[in-house]
């Protein structure tokens, strides 16, 4: 079985996969997949397509040549929308996979979240 078909919850020859998708005692990395409540994940859907919505309204305003303060402005919601999604993640990610990685004695995960965060917040 190759390692991208493995579940959350699989095992393999080398290590076990835990639930937020990364190898204990791994020589090869496994890809790492998240595991969202399907509450959570069919929001952060529906937030993304509203967000799609808005981009493509955006694109029609330039296309229109419409007022450069109210295509700002349109901009400006839909990077609060992102953000907002953004932070719907961020929390579930720190919930979940980076306590399961602390857990299992893998401190590095601080550094990845303090990377992922700046990135964030840029």
């Amino acid at each position: 079985m190759k390692q991208s078909e493995l579940g959350a919850d699989a095992v393999q020859d080398n290590g076990t996969v835990h639930d937020c998708g990364h190898a204990a005692s791994s020589e090869e990395p496994v890809a790492r997949r998240s595991h969202h409540a399907p509450e959570l994940k069919n929001s952060m859907i529906s937030r993304l397509n509203r967000i799609e919505g808005q981009i493509r309204g955006i694109k029609g305003l330039i296309e229109k040549d419409t007022y450069c303060d109210d295509v700002l402005n349109q901009i400006a919601a839909a990077q609060s929308a992102l953000n907002g999604v953004g932070k719907l993640l961020l929390e579930g990610h720190m919930k979940s996979c980076v306590i399961e990685r602390l857990q299992a004695g893998e401190n590095e995960v601080i550094d990845e979240l303090l990377v992922t965060v700046k990135k964030l917040m840029k």
